[in-house]
Parts: structure tokens; sequence; C-alpha cells
């Protein structure tokens, strides 16, 4: 569902990429000013309680993600650097997303069940993609598991601009209650999946790197 999405914002943001191109801005920078954006949505409104305000931040920038890799298509220029450059600040602004709320709930918010929530959200999602990077880069498959990055970045998104315009703050509690948990749950199923895969490989040997 999510993928379908992306398509559709992709041709909706054709013609902003098209227009960046011929200002000769490059899709690296689009990335750059993306995740500055996102963290600044989240760092700034969200520890002092402007919640709505840095949702709707965040989500303007997330838009680069799909814009960035877009526009590389478009000019023929993605790069194995870009890709890296791409997963690495997406971490950063998941990251601070999850810190900006754990800043909250750490004064206006006042919780310190949901600041550790927050943080458990935030270091489960980090793991979460260390751990199918480092399966794949020792030849092993780990895209499997209930709560992928897009899935994540929506939920807490929505719920807590939802929350935040109906005043119903349950509703970011849910998210990150079931956030928490799908998170952890994904981290295990890696680590099953990555175990089985390195079970059944010969003793001796290695495992065929993943195909690309």
């Amino acid at each position: 569902m999510l993928e379908r999405f992306r398509a559709f914002w992709t041709k909706v943001l054709s013609p902003i990429a098209h227009l960046l191109i011929r200002m000769g801005v490059s899709a690296d920078a689009v990335t750059l000013v993306g995740t500055i954006g996102v963290c600044a949505g989240a760092l700034v409104f969200f520890p002092i309680g402007k919640l709505l305000v840095g949702v709707l931040v965040i989500t303007a920038f997330v838009f680069s993600d799909m814009l960035d890799g877009h526009m590389a298509r478009l000019t023929g220029k993605s790069s194995k650097f870009g890709a890296f450059l791409d997963s690495t600040l997406d971490r950063i602004g998941d990251g601070a997303i999850f810190a900006g709320l754990a800043l909250y709930f750490a004064g206006d918010g006042d919780s310190r069940l949901y600041l550790v929530l927050c943080l458990v959200c935030l270091v489960m999602g980090s793991v979460t993609s260390y751990a199918r990077s480092k399966a794949e880069g020792l030849g092993f498959q780990a895209k499997v598991g209930i709560a992928e990055r897009a899935d994540r970045l929506v939920a807490i998104l929505v719920m807590t601009g939802l929350g935040a315009l109906f005043d119903l703050p349950v509703l970011m509690y849910v998210a990150l209650w079931a956030l928490a948990a799908a998170s952890t749950v994904t981290v295990v199923q890696r680590i099953w999946v990555v175990r089985q895969q390195a079970l059944a490989v010969p003793p001796g040997t290695s495992p065929e790197a993943p195909i690309s």
C-alpha cells in the first residue's frame, strides 16, 4: 500500500524534480536539506509541545525522500554514495523524530513512561535497519518484519498529528506502544531469519552475496 502511495507522490513531485534539475540542484543537496528540515521540525517544535506544527513541518520535508531518488533517476546520476548518504541521513531523521518526542515527554508531556517508550522506538528502529544492513553485508537476507521504516514513520506522524489536531493524545500513546512492540518483534524476526540462513550454510563456506 505504501509503495502505491510512493508511486502517486512521485508523479505529483515530478514537476518539482524537473525544476530543481534545471536550476542545477543535486539530488544529494535535496537529501541533505530534507534531513535538516525533518530534524528541525522534530527537535524545535516537539519539545515545546507544538506537535501539530512539528508534524506538518516534518511531513513537508519527508517528501524529499522521494524527490531525491526521482531526481537521481531522471539525471542518470544514481550512485552508491548517493544511496549511502540517503540511507544514513534517513536514520538521523528518524532518530530526531523520536528524540523530539522524548524531549516533549521529558518536559511539557511530563511522562517518564512515554519518554522510555520513545527511546525504545528510537533504539529498536535503528537496530531494525542495522540488522538488515549487517545481514546483507554478510551475504544473508533480512528484509522481513512487521515494522518497516515507512510503516513506523507514517504511524507516528499520522497518530501524533491527529492526536494534536483533535486533542486526543491517546492516539499518540497507542502508536508508541504499538511501534515499540512491533519494532522489537521485527528485530527478533530478523535475527531469527538470519540465524536460519546461517545454519543452512555448510561449515567452511560463505553465503552468496545478495543480488542487488
